[in-house]
């Protein structure tokens, strides 16, 4: 195996639990034992869209959901791929 290799690479990545950690941040639980906390506030002040910018909002950002091992928000309308939650950066 490549010695670069990190966990998120080789494994299945499944999401077990999130909690809201304050502002737009949330930490994140992984079936493995990792725990990294994420803070998606970056990311959603500098979109552009308007439906992605709804989620600044507190009340549309604490709607998030943690089905089948994937986090997201009304029905896979804003959405990131584990390995970058997995990491701790969203981008």
């Amino acid at each position: 195996m490549n010695e670069n290799m990190n966990t998120a690479d080789t494994a299945v990545i499944h999401l077990a639990r999130a909690t809201f950690a304050g502002g737009h941040k949330l930490r994140l639980d992984f079936a493995d034992g990792k725990v990294v906390t994420v803070d998606f506030g970056p990311f959603l002040r500098s979109a552009r869209h308007p439906d992605l910018r709804r989620y600044l909002k507190k009340e549309n950002f604490a709607r998030y959901v943690v089905e089948d091992g994937q986090l997201h928000w009304n029905d896979f309308d804003l959405v990131f791929p584990l390995t970058e939650l997995y990491e701790g950066k969203i981008g």
